[in-house]
C-alpha cells in the first residue's frame, strides 16, 4: 500500500514515498484497521523523524529485543487519523466495517500517513458527524495532550475552572488553539501569547488578553498582569526558567511544559492510552471545539508538510489529505 515512510533519523530528505508498505494485519482481538482519509502533522512527528525517544520507543515496540537492530525501520510517522473502519477483531464490538472513526495512534505504532492504519480499539471513537475527516484529522492528538495537560496534570475541570487564570504561551499551534477553547468553554479567564498576526484568531476561540511575544520583553509584560492559576507552556526554552514565578503562590497553581521530554511526559500523560474514551470526545459531546487548520496538503505532499510544520508559527494544525488522488 502506498506510505510516506524513513529508513533512517535525519532531517527532510530522509522521507521516502513507496508503494510497497505491508499491509496492516490485526494481531490483537481488539484492534480495528482504519482507511485513512485525512492524518495531519504534531511536532513529534518533527521529533521522531529526527531520532528523538527512538530507544525508548524501540523499547516500547519490542520490550523482548525479539528483533533485529533496525527492525523498527521502515518507519511511518503521523499520529492522528480520521478514516473509515474496513476491519475489526473479534472482540471489537463498538465499530463495524464502514463506520466513520477518528483517532491518535501512540507513538511506538506505524503511524497514519499511509492508506491503511491498525489501531486497538481504545485508541479509536466515531467521529463527530459535524466535522469534516480533514477536520477531524486535526484534533485528535493536540485534544488528548491539551486534555491531560489541563486535566490531568492541571487538575481543572468544567466544576473547578471558572475564574481560574489561564496563562497559555505558544497559544496559536495546535494544542495552544485547542486548549484555549478547552479552558475557556470551562469559564477561565485566558491569556493567549503569540505573534501579532495570530491575535484575531485568539479573539475569535476566546482568549480574554491577547500578548504578542514580539512586542518587548515578554517576561516584563506577563509581571504587570495578576498572578495564574495553570501555564501551558508550548514554547520550553528560556521561558521554564520565569513562568513559574507567574503561579500564584500556596494555591495548589500548576505549570506544565509540553516541550522539553516530550516523550518522558506523554507516557506521564498517558496521552496515547486510550484517552479519547475518557469523556474526550471533545468535538462532539462535552466541548464545542472548532479545529483550526493552517494549511490542507495533498499525500503527494507530506515533505512540503514537514517543512511547513518546521518553519514553525503555524496558526492551528497541517493536515494531508491521504485520500484525493492529487
Amino acid at each position: 500500500m502506498p506510505s510516506w515512510v524513513i529508513d533512517r533519523y535525519g532531517r527532510n530528505d530522509v522521507l521516502r514515498f513507496t508503494r510497497d508498505m505491508v499491509f496492516p494485519i490485526i494481531h490483537f482481538p481488539n484492534e480495528v484497521i482504519i482507511k485513512v482519509h485525512a492524518a495531519s502533522l504534531n511536532p513529534i512527528d518533527l521529533s521522531m523523524r529526527s531520532g528523538y525517544g527512538a530507544t525508548a520507543l524501540n523499547m516500547k515496540r519490542d520490550p523482548l529485543k525479539l528483533k533485529s537492530a533496525d527492525a523498527e525501520f521502515p518507519l511511518t510517522l503521523g499520529r492522528d487519523v480520521s478514516g473509515v473502519v474496513m476491519e475489526c477483531g473479534l472482540s471489537v464490538s463498538y465499530f463495524k466495517p464502514g463506520d466513520e472513526v477518528w483517532a491518535a495512534i501512540p507513538p511506538w505504532k506505524q503511524g497514519t500517513l499511509s492508506e491503511f492504519v491498525v489501531a486497538s480499539g481504545n485508541e479509536v471513537s466515531f467521529k463527530p458527524k459535524c466535522l469534516s475527516h480533514t477536520e477531524a484529522a486535526s484534533l485528535p492528538y493536540v485534544g488528548l495532550t491539551a486534555w491531560s495537560a489541563v486535566n490531568q496534570v492541571g487538575g481543572l475541570n468544567r466544576s473547578n475552572c471558572s475564574g481560574k487564570r489561564v496563562l497559555i504561551l505558544g497559544a496559536s499551534g495546535g494544542v495552544g488553539t485547542f486548549a484555549v477553547q478547552l479552558v475557556k468553554a470551562w469559564g477561565a479567564h485566558v491569556t493567549a501569547v503569540c505573534s501579532h498576526d495570530a491575535s484575531t484568531l485568539m479573539k475569535k476561540l476566546g482568549a480574554d488578553d491577547v500578548i504578542d511575544y514580539k512586542s518587548g520583553n515578554l517576561e516584563e509584560q506577563l509581571k504587570t498582569l495578576p498572578l495564574f492559576d495553570f501555564i501551558l507552556d508550548n514554547v520550553g526554552g528560556s521561558t521554564e526558567k520565569w513562568a513559574l514565578d507567574l503561579l500564584k503562590k500556596w494555591s495548589g497553581a500548576t505549570y506544565v511544559t509540553l516541550v522539553t521530554p516530550f516523550l518522558i511526559n506523554m507516557d506521564k500523560l498517558g496521552v496515547a492510552d486510550g484517552m479519547l474514551q475518557t469523556g474526550v470526545t471533545v468535538g462532539s459531546k462535552t466541548v464545542k471545539i472548532q479545529p483550526v487548520i493552517d494549511q490542507v496538503f495533498s499525500f503527494s505532499e507530506v515533505p512540503k508538510a514537514f517543512l511547513k510544520l518546521e518553519g514553525g508559527h503555524a496558526r492551528g494544525k497541517t493536515v494531508i489529505d491521504v485520500i484525493s488522488k492529487k
